[in-house]
């Protein structure tokens, strides 16, 4: 197979389109794995809004969990990608070895201990008597099948990081066609509920592993996928490297675990109904982040090859297109919000009381959404280049302004204000990137060209 890109040579325009767009596309249809499920659930005849809750209870603690594959994933294709760009291709091939075995090791062990601390997990994090039920039935499908949502996601960042962003694309395709096809079946024609809606997204998640393992080991690649034990040395750099996205993503659910929590506390007669909002509205909210974590994340591969091959001026290049890339889709999406967020919502609710409510949190959310977008292109690029001693701590930062703001504004405002955390830290955390990136970036960049 023809290399799709040359991250080395190609114009570097036509590159950051060529790897963001398919990347961005295929975080996308990711969504669909969510945003499907909670469509389908929510419109369970009699019980679809109570279904929705439980589901969304589940969704940030399953998200939370798949971050793990980005801890792997992003973490290990930086240091492959710099490896390619010093022509390196053995050291390459390891880390993907190691990191393949990383992701199997990491879940088997999270499907130990999480089943059985289900109930008292899912209680902490929102669960009432009346929505516990769906919850549990949902979750524990869910998380039997946590191996194939960590391969399919942590192993398809190696076929990107070699340049085949369409290839990525389709692996993701592949799973999210098939559970949009599974999930009326199991749902509704065989009447299994939330629990069919759980079996259709792992069944989905396996067939996608099976494309992307069939991929790594065929001879399609130039640094095919193999098997030996793992080297301390490079799982410890890929933990590193992967734990600034991997804080993005769990901090991220540990959020919305907290604003469940506090909705249900501050809520009172309307807690559950307070739940299904936020499920509405952080629906909304993927289909932001993850598209653009695809841009921002898909991209890495340019800067770290790059960043390997010592090319600043291609280094800064892909960074300026990056970002734009990501402010344009953010402002996009900020549109949409205040245009389409009635229709958005009405696909998981008949209830025109809660359809006002979400349309009301979704557009406070995402006041915010362009300066997030920049954020999003500073910190994944940082990462992407190895510099996780930045990456981390400005991630860390906009998550304890969000930490904090969830906390203070219900007990001063009331239950509905928690969702100015948002806007609040997309803000402020944005600001201080902007200003460590204008800082550092050429300091970076200098040091490296010197060896």
């Amino acid at each position: 197979m023809k290399m799709e890109n040359d991250l080395g040579r190609d114009k570097v325009s036509k590159l950051v389109l060529r790897i963001a767009i398919p990347s961005m596309l295929a975080q996308f249809v990711s969504v669909c794995y969510s945003i499907v499920d909670r469509m389908f659930v929510g419109n369970i005849p009699g019980v679809g809004d109570v279904s929705l809750a439980g589901v969304g209870i589940c969704g940030p603690i399953v998200t939370m969990i798949g971050a793990f594959a980005y801890l792997v994933g992003i973490g290990g294709t930086p240091l492959m990608g710099i490896s390619l760009g010093e022509r390196n291709k053995e050291r390459a091939s390891r880390i993907m070895a190691n990191c393949f075995l990383l992701l199997c090791l990491t879940a088997i062990l999270i499907t130990a201990v999480v089943i059985p601390l289900r109930e008292p997990m899912l209680r902490l994090f929102g669960a009432s008597d009346v929505t516990y039920p769906y919850a549990e039935k949902y979750f524990v499908i869910y998380i039997s099948g946590t191996i194939f949502a960590l391969l399919a996601s942590g192993m398809n960042q190696f076929i990107i990081c070699q340049g085949y962003a369409k290839v990525g694309m389709f692996s993701v395709m592949i799973g999210a066609v098939m559970n949009i096809a599974l999930d009326p079946v199991f749902i509704y024609l065989l009447d299994m509920g939330v629990s069919g809606a759980a079996l259709a997204t792992i069944i989905s998640q396996a067939v996608s592993v099976a494309f992307v393992l069939r991929f790594l080991l065929s001879d399609k690649v130039d640094v095919r996928l193999t098997f030996g034990k793992l080297d301390g040395t490079i799982v410890k750099r890929v933990l590193q490297l992967g734990f600034a996205p991997f804080a993005i993503i769990a901090l991220d659910n540990v959020m919305i675990i907290a604003m469940n929590a506090l909705l249900q506390k501050y809520g009172g007669a309307q807690g559950d109904a307070l739940i299904t909002c936020n499920t509405i509205v952080q629906s909304f909210m993927l289909v932001m982040t993850m598209p653009l974590g695809g841009i921002s994340g898909g991209t890495q591969s340019i800067l770290s090859y790059n960043y390997g091959a010592c090319r600043s001026d291609r280094v800064l290049l892909a960074q300026k297109y990056i970002m734009g890339l990501c402010a344009l889709y953010t402002g996009l999406l900020f549109v949409l919000a205040r245009v389409a967020g009635p229709l958005f919502a009405s696909l998981f609710t008949s209830d025109p009381e809660l359809n006002a409510q979400a349309c009301r949190a979704i557009r406070i959310c995402t006041i915010g959404a362009i300066p997030l977008g920049i954020q999003y292109a500073i910190i994944d690029g940082f990462t992407g280049m190895g510099q996780v001693q930045l990456s981390l701590p400005l991630s860390l930062w906009r998550k304890a302004v969000y930490f904090v703001s969830i906390f203070v504004l219900p007990a001063i405002f009331g239950a509905e204000a928690v969702f100015y955390a948002e806007t609040i830290s997309d803000f402020v955390g944005p600001v201080v990137s902007v200003a460590v990136y204008l800082l550092t970036i050429r300091r970076i960049l200098r040091k490296r060209e010197m060896g």
